[in-house]
């Protein structure tokens, strides 16, 4: 018996002695190792490693490649690694990444001049607005959707990339391809690896080449600066898409390059057909006008009569989704409003930012200067010409430009600013002492309504009025009067009809509410 008690005394000791070691081994972690090599001298530390092949063109992911979540406040060079706190996965024989430039967030976060691809001269001369100080009005508040670049990719070992590079090529390299710093301004903004880079990404983008090795040696940083002023100046690759995969050696090389398009890739001759019919359609109109204010105020209005905002719109951050669906978000607006606007030779920049979310407009050059446009705000009731040419000290209380839109050029046009009436000061059908019935609402209809008149009032001298439904139309019957087109539409028929053989006519137009145009034809038929 008094054996059997002191064998239950020694069992208590030993397990107390056993919760003791256990905690301090808790507490301090060198110690276990120590004890663990004087247990088992030989034992090796265990890497993760990624030594099986991972096929080109596939995402990172599986046992063989580690993602990371990028830490902007991380100061440590080079490649990928996971942050073991956030990511709980294991990150043994990996480093840490410098972050991304530009986190989605607030205020005005951009790459650092001669950092992550930028030339080392470049610096911003537009002054960033303090947020605080951002207010945005109830009628456009929520009409943002604009998505920023993501990387969706991450880090694989060193033989896999090598195994990686023996599969894929560089694609087209884009060498020899040529870039006007006016139209394409993010390209100026690169250093000359990223200018190479810039090449390769845009030729293979355009030949639909989707997964290639880099031409230069670029880390992830860099190529999201790169693969942005790609994006950001080209929006007739619209079945480019705004995220990629980028796979990383450990030191933060990129190995490969994964672009990814949307469904109209599956057919993209027959999808360039319909999205330039819909283009070319608008810029005939636009090209007849006379200045650049009169076009770029024709694709403004025609957008917008024809675009409906919709924030669940399929894939609603391409010019397509504007153009050919019809609706979109502020990225399509944009994305249409540059496209269209560069075919007529205008320069005009896509710019990103802060507007209560992440929200894209744009930058127009003009004779006189730069001017802000967000057509996308201007599609509310009443408010047609809010953001309509506005200077930055205009937009400081409602936009702020983040990422790598600060390098673009200040706006401070003043020629072609505040030109459209204001929508408080504009009359309606009541005020000018018409209905409803004096509305056209086609260029056909508008023809009929004006040889009725006449018809009706006969020769003499006269007035007599239409209302033009919308801007487009407006623009329609403005240019059937710059090619002469009115007088078989109309004229010629009504003056035989009242046996005029003379006509004499002034037009003026004023613009009324509800996207309406008051024309006032002052004839003289005899």
């Amino acid at each position: 018996m008094k054996i059997l008690r002191r064998l239950c005394y020694f069992l208590m000791a030993l397990m107390i002695a056993l919760c003791a070691l256990i905690t301090l081994c808790a507490l301090r972690p060198d110690l276990t190792e120590a004890i663990g090599n004087l247990v088992d001298p030989d034992r090796k530390r265990v890497e993760v490693s990624a030594d099986s092949p991972v096929q080109a063109g596939t995402p990172p992911g599986g046992g063989e490649v580690h993602s990371w979540e990028r830490e902007p406040e991380n100061d440590m060079p080079g490649g990928g690694g996971s942050d073991p706190e956030n990511s709980g996965q294991s990150t043994a024989g990996t480093t840490n990444t410098k972050g991304e430039a530009y986190e989605t967030g607030q205020g005005a976060e951009y790459a650092q001049a001669g950092e992550e691809g930028l030339v080392s001269d470049i610096s911003p001369e537009y002054i960033t607005p303090d947020e605080a100080d951002v207010l945005i009005p109830d009628e456009v508040s929520g009409k943002n959707g604009y998505q920023k670049i993501e990387d969706e990719g991450g880090q694989i070992g060193d033989e896999a990339a090598d195994q990686l590079l023996a599969q894929i090529s560089q694609g087209n390299t884009g060498d020899g391809l040529v870039f006007d710093p006016v139209y394409y301004p993010y390209y100026a903004m690169l250093d000359e690896k990223g200018k190479h880079m810039y090449r390769q990404i845009y030729a293979n983008a355009n030949d639909l080449f989707q997964a290639f090795a880099p031409v230069e040696d670029v880390t992830a940083p860099q190529l999201r600066t790169i693969f942005a002023a790609v994006y950001n100046d080209h929006p007739e690759l619209f079945w480019l898409e705004t995220a990629y995969y980028g796979k990383y050696r450990r030191n933060g090389q990129c190995v490969e390059i994964d672009l990814r398009f949307n469904r109209t890739a599956q057919n993209l001759e027959g999808e360039k057909a319909v999205f330039l019919a819909q283009a070319d359609g608008i810029l005939a109109q636009a090209g007849a006008l006379g200045s650049n204010y009169e076009k770029e105020r024709f694709v403004h209005d025609t957008l917008i009569d024809r675009i409906s905002y919709n924030m669940g719109a399929e894939m609603n951050q391409s010019a397509y989704s504007a153009l050919v669906n019809g609706q979109t978000v502020c990225a399509g607006y944009a994305r249409a409003f540059q496209y269209l606007l560069q075919q007529l030779g205008i320069p005009c920049y896509y710019c990103t930012g802060y507007a209560g979310e992440s929200h894209a407009w744009n930058i127009v050059s003009l004779e006189d200067g730069f001017y802000n446009v967000d057509a996308t705000w201007d599609d509310t009731e009443g408010g047609r010409y809010d953001y309509f040419n506005k200077t930055d000290g205009d937009f400081a209380d409602t936009h702020i430009r983040q990422e790598l839109a600060v390098y673009l050029p200040p706006c401070n046009g003043q020629m072609y600013r505040n030109q459209e009436q204001s929508a408080e000061n504009l009359r309606n059908l009541g005020d000018v002492g018409l209905t409803e019935n004096d509305i056209v609402y086609s260029l056909s209809g508008y023809y009929t309504n004006c040889g009725s008149q006449i018809t009706a009032a006969g020769s003499g001298a006269y007035e007599f009025y239409t209302v033009a439904d919308g801007g487009a139309l407006m623009q329609e019957i403005y240019q059937a009067y710059q090619s002469d087109d009115y007088k078989q539409g109309y004229m010629e028929n009504a003056m035989t009809a009242i046996g005029a053989s003379v006509c004499e006519m002034n037009l003026d137009v004023e613009e009324l509410a509800g996207d309406r145009y008051l024309i006032v034809h002052k004839v003289n038929l005899r």
